[in-house]
């Protein structure tokens, strides 16, 4: 059976794909100016989005082209002031680590894991890397895995809490801190706010199955809560501001990328037509998967078939189906789908009645991933490895992405205020490394 990825074709190319919408190369006015906001302290609040985590890890390179760091520059001509972000160090400049494409074998990719000059300082007593600190003056405090209802937990910057918060607290930081309170202390004057994704993505990418607080689904009514606690706290002195909608969790390459299809297609070829379904367990049962349900692109095909409780034919016969974690059903699909459109639902009342700025990254990404777009002659979709939009994890941006999410929130901010920021060229910005 271990074989059966290899029979898994991703049909990846580094060909030109002909999509069916198209946008014009963007002229920009030659004058810029704030409008009705005012930039002179900007930060940016939000997860690993915000951060600039890419390619299943937070790294100098996506550290640097993160979208707050691209609007930071745009905001240079209009007063804006300092931005600093904390970056690591050229000399630990790989931080966490993460995936780079290593080669293309009859169009199957082969990741590896960097591994060297990473800015881990040691262990936590759990055994989890804690990373070297930063500790000077920042304005972006994108947090990778950050999620609104964490968010308000304390401990949450503990050596036992989110490692990536931690590494901007000093060593004395009270237990009681939360992120929360920890960034509504800033000193600023606008603010970008992107939270609430990981309250839904957590519990899809581990097939609608919850193990533990990263994977739970966020009740509405505690969003609602908290979001507008958060909303309310920002904007409390007459600050501006602009936030953005959460996107569908099935826009992403995580989703699209290993279909029902391809896995049949696998199996069928490498166990000689002996074996040709997928048999999955759902609230409602057991029963072979469809195009309907969904795979993470991490799906471990080199289980399919093993021996699972005793059983062997493991996902291949109704007698040992796929454990739910590992597919996102129709129905399940449904659910989280819904949850989302709850989610922007109390994002967008609270831009409205804040008088905030909409940057719909929902409405966006969509149609990034269907029909896809057309970007100065470049062509961007929801395509594993060459839609250019979304880095190795299937998750993240490339490069490329932050640019033109980058762009999404500066046509927010001007069509609120008023204001005449040129856009980022994201052209100038590369898609997923080639080896």
């Amino acid at each position: 059976m271990k074989n059966i990825l290899k029979n898994i074709q991703w049909s990846i190319s580094a060909a030109a794909v002909v999509f069916v919408s198209s946008c014009a190369p963007d002229i920009e006015s030659p004058s810029s100016s704030a409008g009705q906001a005012n930039f002179s302290k900007y930060i940016a609040i939000g997860n690993s989005l915000t951060a600039g985590f890419a390619d299943g890890g937070l790294y100098l390179e996506g550290q640097q082209v993160a979208y707050p760091n691209l609007i930071a520059e745009q905001l240079k001509a209009v007063g804006g002031g300092e931005f600093k972000t904390p970056f690591f160090s050229q000399e630990q400049h790989n931080g966490s680590g993460y995936l780079s494409l290593k080669a293309l074998v009859d169009g199957l990719p082969v990741m590896e894991n960097v591994t060297n000059n990473l800015a881990i300082r040691g262990l936590n007593p759990n055994g989890a890397p804690l990373y070297t600190k930063y500790t000077d003056q920042i304005h972006n405090f994108g947090v990778p895995g950050m999620r609104l209802d964490m968010a308000f937990a304390p401990g949450i910057g503990s050596v036992l809490g989110n490692p990536y918060f931690e590494r901007l607290l000093p060593d004395n930081t009270p237990p009681e801190t939360t992120y929360f309170g920890h960034v509504t202390s800033q000193e600023y004057t606008f603010f970008s706010f992107w939270l609430g994704n990981n309250d839904a993505l957590g519990y899809a990418t581990n097939g609608a199955f919850t193990e533990g607080p990263t994977s739970a689904l966020t009740q509405t009514a505690t969003f609602n809560k908290l979001y507008n606690d958060f909303i309310n706290k920002l904007t409390e002195k007459g600050q501006k501001g602009v936030v953005a909608t959460i996107p569908d969790v099935t826009a992403i390459p995580f989703f699209n990328t290993v279909t029902t299809a391809r896995i049949v297609a696998g199996i069928t070829a490498s166990t000689g037509g002996a074996y040709t379904k997928v048999y999955i367990q759902t609230e409602a049962g057991v029963r072979e998967a469809t195009e309907q349900d969904l795979f993470g692109l991490t799906f471990p095909t080199d289980t399919l078939g093993k021996v699972s409780n005793g059983i062997p034919g493991y996902g291949l016969i109704p007698q040992n189906p796929l454990h739910d974690k590992f597919v996102l059903d129709k129905d399940e699909i449904v659910e989280v789908s819904t949850r989302v459109n709850e989610f922007n639902k109390i994002i967008k009342s609270a831009a409205e009645s804040k008088g905030l700025a909409l940057a719909d990254a929902h409405a966006y990404l969509n149609k990034v991933k269907n029909p896809g777009i057309l970007y100065n002659g470049i062509g961007v979709n929801a395509s594993f490895i060459t839609g250019n939009a979304f880095s190795l994890d299937g998750v993240h941006l490339t490069p490329m992405g932050n640019a033109l999410i980058a762009n999404l929130f500066i046509e927010a901010i001007n069509a609120k205020y008023g204001s005449k920021l040129s856009k980022v060229d994201a052209a100038q910005y590369r898609g997923v490394k080639f080896p």
